[in-house]
Formats: C-alpha cells, structure tokens, sequence
C-alpha cells in the first residue's frame, strides 16, 4: 500500500476527482487496519519522536502502566512523556534515555496497583526509523507478573525438594528419643506387673520417678526437635520488588555506624554499585544487614575485652560482576571455631549465652529467599565474612547511541 500511494501521489495532478476520493478511501481502510493491528497487540505500545513526545499508543498500555492524563487528550502529546507518567522511577527511566539518547534497552520494573498489589512489568524500547533515519522510539510495555511469579514458586519448589533429605535426618534423629522412651516406659510397665504379683510391693524409691524424668527429657527432646524442623521448613513471608540494593545497604551503613563508633570500632562502607536491581523485600534485606552487624559488633567487642591496643574493624562491600551482585560484610573480631562455622546457620544453634539461635538460620532463608546464596569464611582470633551473591534481574545492556 504504502508503495502504490508514493507512486500515485506522483501523478496527483492528473487524477480525477474519482480517482482522488477513491485513493483517499484506500488511505482510511488501510490506516484503520493498522489501528486495529495496534490496539490487538497484546502488550502497551508507546511511539515517541526522539524528543519523546507521545506520537501514537494503544488502549492497553494504560493498563499497564499509570499516567496523570488521558493519552487521547491533547496535553498527553504536549510534553515529555515523563511528565505524564505516574511512577516516577519510570519517568526518571524515560528522561535519561532521552538525555543519554538510549535507543536499545530492555528494563524491568514493580509498580504498585490501585489495590495494593505488586505487577512486574518489563519495557522494551527500540528506534523509529524512516527513510535510515531514527525519527523516535517504539516502547513495548509487557505485563510479565505471572513469569515472575511462576519462577518464585519455582524456586521454592526447588528448595522445597530438598527437604526431602531434611525431613529423613529428622526421621533419623526422632527414632533415638521414640526408641529411648519405649525403654523405659516398659521398664516401669514390668515394675507395676512384679508389684502386682508380689502383693503390691512397690519397686525401690523413686525407682519409677527416674524413668518418668527420662521419658520427659526425651519428649522435651521430640519437642525441640520438631520445632526445629517447622522452622526450617516455614517459608518466609516475603513480598518481593525490584528494588536497587546498594542504596539501601547505603542507609543501613549510615544507621549502624554511630553505634560502631561509639565502640570505638573502625566502619568501612563501599557500595560500587548504585544503579543494579535485584528481586528484593527491602525489609527482609534490612533484617539480614542489621543481624549479620550485630553479630560482627559482638565479635569485636569480645576481641576488645581480651586484647590490648586493638582496633576492631566492620566492613561492608557491594559490587556486580559477570550479571551477579555481591555483598560482603567482614570483620576482624574473635572469629569462629571450625565446628560452630558448619552449624552456623542450624536453627537454634547458638554460641551466646542468651542467643535464640535462629538469627542466622532467618538471614539463610531470607538469602535463599532472594535467589541468592551466602556463605561465611572464619578463622578463630582473626575474624569472619560473609559473602552474599544475589543474580542480577536483567541481563541486557543500554545500547548508547545505537
């Protein structure tokens, strides 16, 4: 079509008025096809000029994304189409692509709805070329809520098999307490038969007592065993977004570090990373930095109370490399034995004297939670690290220019 109506206008001039009002015709059948094309596309679809003024869009994108007009009202198209926009992460989003003239890029967002609820979304933006020439940007808004959370239930599925070898040690560790307690129940079961035949005589003083106090010691056992057990396999309430990580390490460092400070301890903050996002509860991230610098406060401390001229050092590091994003925090306090660095993340498992012992187990299933994975490094008397490894959300690149 496009072909036929160059090489009419060519000949304009020597149409009729038929022939005008037919190509003209022509013209409105083929542009409302491509109307209805637009509006059957199953994703939002904005076409900015290169100043990002709105040139066309669908009905969809306004459900999928949140804008402060109408995008058929006039002022839609009167500015950047930043100033319009709702989220002002996305809007930021838009003004840079404009100032850095981003013309390939692939980025992920969380935005919250009118009912409270969290949608993924994910916005692709490629040029408008005509005639070689970049005249604008079509930007494709795609509502990506159900593969993201399809890859969270994943992911707990995944940890959820294996429990399987979890839930056979526990087999394993109930059968010693179960077999113990059978014992002595019989024991006590053939003491009131023999009383029975010998004219009630009742076995030696507490006799029956000391077997009754074993069965209580190993249902306390049963008890702290199967507690254990639903706390490892309890999920953790998280509710997850797109968030960028090294900003909130940033305001964690800045809240602990008077108390450091006050300890007379050294705090080293390096946050390499400011921009990368990761699948995040920013509150549940809080609770791990807050946990694993409360633990590094009291190693310290307690290397304080027992060395002369020493200085105690707190550092946090983050950084991203090859589409990963690494937090490290260290310190350089009493350090761990071998054997408590093994057991370091078992629920009640604890080295203080009034320690819950299910910190460290809650920072594991928060970690595991993000997709991420920690692991901890010790030496006794020289300190402790824990290196945290989160994947990156979005693996494509801004193209500048391009």
């Amino acid at each position: 079509m496009r072909g036929y109506v160059k090489r009419v206008s060519q000949k304009a001039g020597k149409l009729s008025n038929e022939q005008l009002i037919s190509l003209l015709d022509n013209m409105m059948e083929e542009n409302e096809n491509l109307y209805s094309i637009l509006e059957c596309i199953s994703a939002g679809l904005l076409i900015v000029d290169n100043d990002f003024y709105l040139q066309q869009s669908n009905k969809i994108v306004e459900s999928r994304l949140n804008f402060s007009v109408y995008l058929d009202d006039p002022k839609a198209s009167s500015c950047p189409i930043w100033e319009i926009m709702e989220d002002e992460e996305i809007g930021q989003y838009f003004k840079k692509c404009a100032e850095k003239e981003i013309t390939n890029t692939t980025e992920d967002f969380t935005i919250m709805t009118s009912g409270g609820s969290v949608r993924f979304i994910t916005i692709t933006m490629t040029p408008l070329v005509h005639d070689g020439k970049t005249t604008g940007k079509i930007i494709l808004v795609r509502d990506v809520t159900e593969k993201k959370n399809q890859e969270v239930l994943l992911h707990r599925m995944e940890n959820m098999a294996g429990l399987t070898n979890l839930a056979a040690g526990m087999a394993h560790e109930i059968k010693n307490p179960l077999g113990a307690i059978s014992i002595h129940i019989q024991l006590i079961t053939k003491a009131l038969e023999k009383a029975r035949a010998n004219n009630d005589i009742l076995p030696p003083p507490k006799f029956v007592e000391e077997h009754i106090d074993v069965v209580n010691d190993e249902i306390d056992h049963l008890n702290k065993l199967i507690m254990d057990f639903l706390f490892a396999v309890r999920p953790v309430n998280a509710s997850l977004q797109l968030k960028k990580p090294g900003i909130l390490i940033q305001n964690i460092a800045d809240f602990i570090t008077p108390e450091f400070h006050d300890n007379d301890i050294k705090v080293k903050v390096v946050v390499n990373d400011n921009e990368s996002r990761l699948l995040i509860d920013e509150k549940l991230l809080r609770d791990v930095m807050l946990n694993l610098a409360q633990n590094a406060l009291a190693a310290i401390k307690t290397k304080q109370d027992a060395k002369e001229n020493y200085q105690g050092e707190f550092s946090i590091e983050c950084a991203s490399a090859d589409n990963k994003f690494y937090i490290v925090v260290s310190d350089n306090g009493c350090g761990m034995k071998e054997e408590t660095v093994a057991k370091i993340f078992e629920p009640y498992f604890t080295t203080k004297a009034n320690g819950t012992g299910l910190g460290m187990t809650m920072v594991y299933k928060i970690v595991k939670e993000f997709s991420g994975d920690i692991q901890v490094q010790s030496q006794e008397g020289k300190g402790t690290v824990f290196t945290m490894v989160f994947p990156l959300q979005n693996d494509a690149k801004l193209a500048i220019g391009s």
